[in-house]
Formats: C-alpha cells, sequence, structure tokens
C-alpha cells in the first residue's frame, strides 16, 4: 500500500495531521509493516518525519502546483502515471488523502474526503484553488475505487453534491494522538506557559487563520461579552495558535474593529510538543467555524481535559456529541452567552471537561487504522 504523506512532508495543518497519523497508525503492526510505502511530492521541500523516513518512499520532485495539474490533465486524459511506480513493482493500492489522485491503472486507488467547503462557501477560497476544485472533485471521486469520509456530515454532502454510490462511501473518524493528554506536570507547563508567554487565564482556538474558523464572529461575540460585564477585572484574552492560511486579512482587522487590542494574540503555528499543555491550561477552549469536514481540535482539546465550546455546524455536533456547548457559528449573541456561561461557572467547565475526557477516548487512531485497513482489504480481496 502506497500512501501519500504529501500534506504531512509539507506541514498542511489538518490534513497534514491525518496523513501522519493514520500512517503511523497503520505501519505500528510490525508483521505488517512492510505493506506500506510513502509517497510524496516536491521532495526538494521536504520536512521528513519520523515515520516518513522509516518507510520507503515513492517520490517525483514536481512542485506542488506541477504536481496538481500533473494529476488533474492525466484523470482528464485518461493517461497512466503507473511510471511513477517502476520502482514499486509490488504496490497495489494508492491511498490519496490530500484532495489529489493521480490516475493509476494498475493499482486499485482510495480517496480521502475530508470536506467540501469549496461547494457550499465559495467566498473562502482563493479563486484558482476553487477552480481547480470545481473541475477536480467530481472526476477524482469518480475515478477512486473507494471514498474515505472523514465524517457522516461529509458523507452526507458527497451523496448530495454528486450522487456518489453509497457503497463506494465509508466513514471513518479521526483519532486523538495518545499525547493528547491533560497535562498535570508543573514543570511541563511552566516550559510551555514561559515558552508561549501565557497568561494564568485564557480562551483558546487552534487552527488556521481563515475565514471558515469564523475568528471574526468570535471576536465579535467576545467584545459583546466583555461590554455585559463591565466591572470585571483582567478578563481572559483570547490565544489563537496556528500559522496564516488565505483571506486573513477580515480576522485581524476584527480585532480593532471590536476594540480588542492587548485582547487577542495570534501564537502563530505552536509546536505538537507543546499543544497539550496549551490545552490543558486553557480556561475554554472555542471552535467557531462555520465548516468543518471533521474537526480535529476539538477533540484533541476535551483529550486534554478542556472545556469546549464550538459551532453546532458541519461535523461539530456530531463529534463532539455532548461534550461541549453548541452554539450557531454566527449567533453573535450566542456566543457572548456561552463565554459568559463558561468563564463564569467553574462547576460546568468542570463538568464540560470530565464529559469530553469521555467523549475523547472513543477515538483512536488504532481503530481509524483498523477501519481504514479492512477498506484496503476489500479492494484487494479476490473477486
Amino acid at each position: 500500500m502506497l500512501i501519500d504523506v504529501s500534506p504531512a512532508v509539507h506541514r498542511k495543518a489538518g490534513l497534514g495531521r491525518y496523513a501522519e497519523e493514520l500512517t503511523a497508525a497503520l505501519s505500528a503492526d510490525a508483521s505488517r509493516r512492510d505493506e506500506y510505502a510513502v509517497f510524496y511530492h516536491a521532495a526538494g521541500q521536504a520536512e521528513l518525519g519520523r515515520v516518513v523516513r522509516s518507510l520507503p518512499a515513492v517520490v517525483t520532485t514536481d512542485s506542488h502546483y506541477r504536481w496538481r495539474l500533473r494529476a488533474l490533465l492525466a484523470q482528464l486524459v485518461n493517461l497512466s502515471q503507473d511510471r511513477l511506480l517502476a520502482h514499486a513493482p509490488s504496490i497495489r493500492l494508492f491511498h490519496a488523502t490530500e484532495h489529489l489522485l493521480p490516475r493509476f491503472k494498475r493499482v486499485r486507488t482510495v480517496f480521502t474526503l475530508h470536506d467540501l467547503i469549496f461547494k457550499f462557501y465559495p467566498q473562502y477560497h482563493l479563486p484558482r484553488n476553487w477552480l481547480y476544485l470545481q473541475i477536480a472533485m467530481p472526476v477524482f471521486l469518480r475515478r477512486a475505487d473507494a471514498v474515505i469520509c472523514v465524517s457522516e456530515s461529509t458523507r452526507r454532502d458527497a451523496l448530495r453534491v454528486y450522487r456518489l454510490p453509497e457503497e463506494k462511501l465509508h466513514v471513518i473518524y479521526e483519532g486523538v494522538h495518545p499525547r493528547f493528554q491533560r497535562i498535570t506536570d508543573p514543570a511541563e507547563c511552566r516550559r510551555v506557559r514561559d515558552r508561549l508567554r501565557l497568561p494564568e487565564r485564557y480562551v483558546l482556538a487552534v487552527g488556521t487563520v481563515e475565514p471558515r474558523k469564523n475568528l471574526a464572529t468570535l471576536f465579535q461575540a467576545y467584545r459583546a461579552y466583555l461590554d455585559g460585564c463591565p466591572d470585571q477585572i483582567d478578563p481572559p484574552p483570547i490565544l489563537v495558535a496556528g500559522k496564516q492560511g488565505w483571506l486573513e486579512a477580515d480576522s485581524y482587522r476584527a480585532v480593532h474593529r471590536h476594540r480588542l487590542s492587548g485582547l487577542v494574540r495570534f501564537l502563530g503555528y505552536v509546536d505538537d510538543a507543546d499543544l497539550p499543555a496549551l490545552y490543558s491550561m486553557a480556561t475554554v477552549f472555542v471552535m467557531p467555524s462555520v465548516y468543518e469536514g471533521f474537526g480535529l481540535p476539538v477533540l484533541e482539546a476535551m483529550a486534554c481535559g478542556a472545556p469546549v465550546i464550538c459551532s453546532n455546524a458541519a461535523s461539530l455536533p456530531e463529534v463532539a456529541g455532548d461534550a461541549a456547548l453548541l452554539v450557531a457559528p454566527i449567533d453573535v449573541a450566542g456566543w457572548a452567552k456561552a463565554l459568559q456561561r463558561a468563564l463564569g461557572d467553574a462547576g460546568l467547565r468542570a463538568d464540560l471537561a470530565a464529559r469530553g475526557l469521555r467523549r475523547a477516548a472513543h477515538f483512536t487512531w488504532a481503530e481509524a487504522a483498523r477501519q481504514t485497513r479492512e477498506t484496503y482489504n476489500r479492494l484487494l480481496a479476490p473477486v
């Protein structure tokens, strides 16, 4: 099996986490480790993690954009790209993990569908990327032998938009790495607090700074919360952990528009080693996204014992269950009320934290790997 780990090699936030963690879980069984190899493009720009370095690799030096165009054109003109596998003749299956499927004729293919945000919120995409996905996504989904959907919400979207055969779609949830657990060691907490200059109390958001993360609504709601508590002394700031994405300007402008300078900090990319403590020390974790294919930070926060408030849109209610306060993504008053409830009620925070720990325990990469392996086996079974 050849797994595309390009999003992990190029540190692509959620898609990178999916590719890296799933590959690690699939290859964790020593008796089956020699069944797996990895693929990635743009080798000159690669940042190879431990799992990627440890597995045989098939590599193309194409840049990201050149590889995208080559894959799409090959699909459109039905041109085989099997020569990529000339040095890996035993490969029988290719797993596409980043919405990009090469055209192979001698191997079976699995395509992971993370989301269809470009269909529902085209304004949140750069025009070039939107156009590419408009053309490519139906082709990739039709050509793939099996499609893994990371949530039931994503599966429903795929059925509604593309009318794919139901038997082709398999819902396999993402998992939480064991490193995401409640950190109580004072030395570790102090290390991360000092490294990131964290205050004693804070509201945490994790994700790439881009429109669908809906930070502007969060900031507006936070201003409403502060205005409703005029006597509050030293309110907890909002900390945003995540690298800058695209169309990000309004998220930054909203800080000034709602008079929150000094009360919102953008931490930028936070190293994986620091995330568990960052989650664990948060007073409240928030995810106001208008759309998520899965919403992994919600589970990571829950696994670390952080009380969660998240949007009730797309997959997030499916992931959070009864372990979070759910609010409509653009309901400013609802978000302000949820912040007031959670920040003002220690008992509620403790209840949400306990529920979250139980909820997160149901999602593991080992289980995701087991179900993914079953999908592979069904495709490769003799007819």
